[in-house]
């Protein structure tokens, strides 16, 4: 298991996220930024936005992916 930050994937805090794969960590932080946006959280907006738009233009978001996919890798385990 390892452990990637918000803020290592492009967002504005620090909350951990905890996963065996890359995938595991990122969906963790969409779920974040869906749930800190909600709650009225302006300092996620942008990050939120960010994580919609590579959503919706797959081939654009490919370089964001795996970027975070191979910091991930290099992550030591927990």
């Amino acid at each position: 298991m390892k452990t990637m930050t918000c803020r290592q994937m492009g967002g504005p805090c620090d909350a951990p996220f905890h996963g065996n794969t890359a995938d595991e960590v990122i969906k963790a932080q969409d779920k974040h930024l869906k749930e800190m946006v909600a709650g009225g959280d302006e300092t996620h907006k942008s990050a939120r936005k960010s994580m919609q738009d590579r959503w919706r233009h797959p081939i654009s978001g490919m370089k964001w992916y795996s970027t975070t996919k191979e910091a991930f890798a290099a992550l030591p385990e927990d």
